[in-house]
């Protein structure tokens, strides 16, 4: 079996590649220091093999990840941003904005057009790097999180892509 290719930001220090199995105790860490309503290990097994489920290293170890896939909709394939964190002790490093940008770029050449995600109307930070990659609103869901807050749908049309 062929390794999966290795991306290097040799200027930030850190390697994204898609992520594999000897990666998820050290995902589902980073996700559970991240939010307070986090994904269960066994949601990230379902998505080992999917070509939007990176991992950025950092000396070897995880230091943060992005979950993304396509789905089709009405002809057309659509991306989706599932999730993604960052270690705390690698925040405002690059790490986030660099899976979001190798997330968009695999989305882009599996043939998707826009990438959708939902974020938390609380989550500022998130906001702002989502609106520095062209991301905009689209509509609000109300209760969307099991706490009752709100999401806001953010779209990202590929052809304005940062990457």
């Amino acid at each position: 079996m062929t390794r999966p290719a290795s991306w290097v930001n040799a200027d930030e220090g850190f390697s994204i590649r898609p992520a594999e199995r000897a990666d998820l105790l050290a995902i589902a860490r980073i996700e559970n220091e991240s939010f307070a309503q986090p994904w269960p290990y066994d949601a990230f097994e379902r998505f080992l093999g999917s070509p939007g489920f990176l991992v950025a290293l950092e000396g070897g170890a995880v230091a943060g990840y992005i979950v993304a896939d396509l789905t089709d909709g009405f002809g057309r394939q659509l991306g989706h941003v599932k999730d993604i964190a960052v270690h705390p002790d690698n925040r405002k490093t690059g790490v986030g904005s660099a899976l979001l940008s190798r997330a968009l770029a695999v989305l882009a050449a599996r043939g998707a057009d826009s990438v959708k995600l939902e974020v938390r109307r609380s989550n500022e930070r998130a906001k702002r790097l989502y609106r520095q990659f062209g991301f905009e609103a689209l509509r609000t869901v109300p209760e969307y999180y099991r706490d009752g807050e709100d999401a806001i749908v953010m779209i990202h049309k590929l052809g304005h892509c940062l990457v």
